[in-house]
C-alpha cells in the first residue's frame, strides 16, 4: 500500500481491515475493563486488572502501556506520571487509554466514565466523546488537514465551556511497530489524513475544577 506522504508510510503487513479489527477488539476490552472499575479501587489495581483482561482477550502485547487515570489525574497527558495511587471516589471521573496489539496491528482507544452524580463531570465525559464525533464529521467531509481538525476542535471545545489540551494532538497507528515510520502528531499534519492510519485524540478539562476527560478513536 503506497502513501504519497512520508508520514503515512506503512509496513508490508499493513491492512486497513486488520487495523479496524484490532480497534474493535480494543473497544471490547476497554468496555470490559470499565465495567469492573468501581469506587474504592486504586489506580494501580485497575491497571493490573485491565492488563489481565487484555491478556485474556488475546492481545499480543501493548505498543503503549495501559493507562487508567482517576480524579485529578485525568488532567495529565500521556507522558505524565499519575500523582500517588489515586482511589476512585463515589462521585468521581476516570478514563482508560490503551494501545494493545491484536493480529500484528495497533489498536488505540480511550474513553471517560463517571461514578455518582456530579453533573459537571458527567457533562465533561459526555462532551469529550461528542467533540470527537463533531471533529470526525469534519474529517468525513473531506479536504481538511490534520492541523485544521485541531483548530476546529479547540473552537468547538471552548464553545462548550471546556479547555482543549493541545499537547495532545492525535498520532499514527498501523501494523506494529508504526513508530519506525515516524508519523508524528495528527495536529501538525498539513495534508488530509488518510483513512485507517490516524488516531484522533480529544482531551479537555474543566476551566476551574481539577478534572478532565479524554476520548480517542481511529479515523476510519
Amino acid at each position: 500500500m503506497h502513501h504519497a506522504h512520508a508520514r503515512e508510510a506503512v509496513g508490508a503487513a499493513y491492512s486497513a481491515q486488520a487495523l479496524q479489527a484490532a480497534q474493535a477488539q480494543s473497544w471490547a476490552a476497554l468496555n470490559a475493563i470499565a465495567a469492573l472499575i468501581h469506587p474504592g479501587m486504586r489506580e494501580t489495581d485497575a491497571i493490573a486488572m485491565g492488563q489481565e483482561i487484555l491478556t485474556q482477550m488475546g492481545a499480543d502485547l501493548n505498543w503503549h502501556p495501559l493507562l487508567i487515570r482517576f480524579g485529578e489525574n485525568t488532567l495529565k497527558i500521556f507522558s505524565d506520571r499519575s500523582n500517588q495511587d489515586a482511589v476512585l471516589a463515589d462521585n468521581d471521573i476516570f478514563f482508560i487509554d490503551m494501545g494493545p496489539v491484536f493480529g500484528g496491528h495497533e489498536g488505540d482507544v480511550g474513553a471517560t466514565f463517571t461514578t455518582g452524580h456530579d453533573a459537571e463531570m458527567i457533562a465533561c465525559a459526555h462532551d469529550a466523546e461528542g467533540l470527537f464525533h463533531r471533529v470526525k464529521a469534519i474529517w468525513d467531509g473531506g479536504s481538511v488537514s490534520g492541523k485544521a481538525l485541531y483548530d476546529a476542535a479547540k473552537a468547538e471545545a471552548e464553545a462548550l465551556g471546556w479547555v482543549l489540551n493541545l499537547d495532545i494532538k492525535g498520532h499514527r497507528v498501523g501494523d506494529y511497530p508504526h513508530s519506525v515510520h515516524k508519523g508524528g502528531q495528527l495536529g501538525t499534519l498539513e495534508v488530509v489524513p488518510t483513512q485507517s492510519l490516524w488516531i484522533l485524540e480529544i482531551q479537555i478539562r474543566h476551566p476551574i475544577r481539577p478534572f478532565g476527560a479524554f476520548y480517542e478513536d481511529l479515523l476510519a
